[in-house]
């Protein structure tokens, strides 16, 4: 069988969070946008962001180097100055822009009586700096996206379809970017895009753990498409764990925001005592690496099933008006944080490597951009400061949508893509097969590739993510696609790549800690994997 649907499109982006739609609406009103969205519009990583967006409004007591030296601590000697920099110094204007779509961050009135935008403080960060949503920033932002993306008339949007591998031009010596092989989920087809430039905003790759407070989207697609069109990937080793997500059977993925720490919340043993103070000076605002290893310690250590993060010291008026969202949600589930604290363990959250790109968002193949979570900018280095993941989205997605709207008029159309074949695969009978490998694969990750790692526990992760390699080549082979099976190849191939890099690194530094290479290296850089050309 072949494919019956064709789309033609001059950009092509794949994903639909903070920064593919900031790319689309960048774009639109010059070209042609098709955004790509593997489940429902809304569905993913930026709906879920609790805390806020960095960025230097209160010019009197913070400044752009101030931003700039806090994100290079927090990156542990990993962070590329520049990207952070560039990253910074453009902060301001992005989220102006962000407020000029609609994104109704919260005010305050100053003692003057003069109306101004209420900045919290979060890890890691000296000031405070944060524009926020109340503790649901993220879903004020992707739903005024959202509502600006639908209302524009040259921005067509598939729901509810998985990219498959990108389609490249076999001219010169690596080819460049035409197209994208697309499966229809609604339809069970496969589909062709074929398209002038090709943006990656997939997010990270968090599902590739047993526990993650990402949503089911975050499988890595993007960084495994890219990889096997053939561009290197950069710090796949350092993923962040969230340390505080609720521990709760009925709430599970459920984040407790970082916000929450910033504004007095307490994180305590089950016997009511603060641990914090014992691991850092900086203690319950320490970067979330240093946090989430106390935890772990201290669960470990006690044989305790979580700890606990409790804000209850706070007016309960106080409380409800800053965490709303969290406060009905964990009520739901009969836990009144105005009264008792919160149980609360760590959970992998945010992927700091990804697909090496320039400050453009340009990557190793021509015409081929990586903007937001799936991409390596230099920014995070080993270990992300809260708050500049979504910045990381806005800045990167107008860098890109600049660097693209130069040369679209030159870029030609591309040629004619080539059809999906399935003339030799079949329905599979045996979907149990893909089940048993997901479980498998995000176990072992869990326990050999988490917070604390070993040379020998590495090891064997490889061995067994080599195995299941071969097993899902063999079935992708053999079948027809589906979801499922598209996201475990994915997964697997992403898995790979975060045991090799962690392998690669002998030191620990920021998210990497390793029992075998307990301290820091004196001149430390970034993990950089090529794929076999």
């Amino acid at each position: 069988m072949k494919n019956t649907t064709h789309h033609n499109t001059d950009v092509v982006i794949i994903g639909s969070g903070a920064a593919g739609l900031s790319l689309a609406l960048s774009l639109a009103n010059h070209c042609k946008v098709t955004v790509i969205s593997k489940g429902a519009l809304k569905e993913g990583s930026t709906l879920y962001a609790q805390g806020g967006i960095a960025a230097v409004f209160d010019k009197k007591n913070d400044s752009i180097e101030s931003h700039v030296e806090d994100t290079l601590a927090a990156g542990a000697g990993l962070c590329d100055r520049d990207a952070v920099h560039y990253t910074a110094s453009n902060a301001k204007n992005c989220l102006r822009w962000l407020i000029e779509q609609g994104v109704p961050f919260d005010m305050e009135v100053d003692s003057k009586g003069k109306e101004r935008f209420h900045l919290t403080r979060e890890g890691g960060h000296s000031h405070r700096r944060i524009l926020h949503a109340a503790d649901a920033t993220g879903k004020a932002v992707q739903t005024t996206l959202i509502s600006q993306v639908q209302l524009h008339p040259k921005i067509n949007i598939l729901e509810q379809y998985n990219a498959i591998d990108l389609i490249k031009d076999k001219h010169g010596d690596s080819g460049d970017i035409k197209g994208v092989y697309v499966y229809n989920r609604k339809a069970d087809r496969v589909e062709s895009i074929s398209a002038k430039f090709v943006a990656l905003a997939t997010g990270g790759a968090s599902k590739v753990y047993l526990y993650t407070s990402n949503p089911d989207v975050s499988s890595g697609d993007g960084i495994a498409m890219a990889w096997r069109a053939g561009c290197r990937v950069a710090n796949m080793e350092f993923n962040q764990f969230h340390p505080t997500s609720l521990y709760h059977p009925e709430l599970q993925n459920f984040l407790i925001t970082e916000a929450m720490r910033g504004e007095g919340a307490l994180l305590k043993r089950p016997d009511g005592t603060r641990f914090m103070p014992d691991f850092d000076e900086r203690e319950e605002l320490a970067p979330r690496d240093v946090v989430a290893r106390a935890i772990d310690y201290e669960m470990k250590r006690l044989g305790a099933n979580c700890v606990y993060l409790d804000i209850s010291h706070k007016d309960k008026e106080f409380i409800i008006e800053h965490f709303p969202t969290i406060y009905a949600k964990c009520l739901s589930v009969g836990l009144d944080i105005t009264k008792e604290p919160i149980p609360v363990v760590p959970a992998a959250h945010y992927t700091c490597g990804g697909v090496m790109t320039d400050f453009n968002g340009r990557t190793d193949i021509d015409n081929l951009y990586a903007i937001g979570e799936v991409a390596y900018t230099g920014l995070h280095g080993a270990n992300r400061m809260a708050s500049n993941s979504l910045l990381e989205c806005i800045v990167f997605a107008h860098a890109a949508a600049k660097d693209i709207l130069a040369k679209i008029d030159k870029r030609p159309e591309p040629s004619t893509l080539p059809d999906w074949d399935e003339s030799r695969v079949s329905d599979s009978d045996e979907e149990v097969v893909i089940t048993h490998n997901w479980h498998e694969l995000r176990l072992f990750m869990w326990d050999y590739v988490g917070i604390v790692r070993s040379t020998k526990r590495l090891e064997r992760a490889l061995r067994r993510v080599e195995l299941l390699q071969q097993e899902i080549h063999d079935y992708y082979a053999n079948f027809r696609v589906s979801n499922n099976l598209l996201e475990l190849r994915n997964l697997v191939q992403v898995a790979e790549l975060i045991i090799r890099s962690a392998l690669e690194r002998k030191e620990s530094r920021g998210l990497h800690y390793t029992i075998d290479f307990p301290d820091m290296a004196e001149n430390p850089t970034p993990t950089v994997l090529s794929p076999t050309k």
